[in-house]
């Protein structure tokens, strides 16, 4: 869906408080925000941009589940069925001893499976191009970026709801 977005028009803003007013009064004229870029989370702007709950842990969970089931499975092939061995007296098959293994991969599963969903997710690549708003946003601004292909209004009526909500500059990019 980025690949797409080439003209944006951008409000930077100094104040955290200001961005969520300012995005509340941009959603309530119409306008459809393409993103709200901060150097720190702010709370509560996530449920002005109206996010839906992530379900990354369900993922977690279903890959945990995944991590259990394969290293019980591959311990009782390995250890009853495939190579069956007497160690320390224990049965072939002792799920006691197997518990250790089983939490050990379940956790590694569970955690590599989130951070790979994230990435797949996120559209998160090491050959992907950066697409930098304004570069004061990793130090002290606030930035509401508008995608104009995605909203109807004409480009100075966006830019005069900007100022109105107390944007201190307003800036047009395009990325090629």
């Amino acid at each position: 869906m980025m690949e797409r977005n080439k003209n944006f028009i951008i409000g930077v803003y100094s104040d955290p408080d200001q961005v969520k007013n300012a995005a509340k009064a941009i959603i309530k004229s119409g306008i459809r925000i393409h993103e709200v870029y901060t150097p720190f989370p702010i709370h509560g702007i996530e449920d002005v941009l109206g996010y839906k709950k992530t379900r990354l842990p369900i993922v977690a969970f279903l890959f945990g589940v995944t991590g259990t089931f394969l290293a019980l499975f591959m311990q009782v092939w390995m250890l009853g069925i495939d190579w069956p061995m007497i160690i320390g007296g224990k049965d072939h098959i002792a799920l006691p001893a197997f518990i250790p293994v089983t939490f050990e991969l379940t956790v590694l599963l569970s955690a590599l499976g989130m951070v790979g969903t994230f990435m797949v997710i996120s559209d998160l690549k090491p050959y992907k191009k950066l697409r930098l708003m304004d570069i004061r946003i990793t130090d002290d601004k606030h930035v509401i970026a508008i995608d104009i292909a995605a909203n109807s209004m004409r480009v100075k009526d966006i830019q005069s709801v900007l100022k109105d909500s107390g944007a201190d500059e307003i800036n047009e990019k395009n990325f090629e």
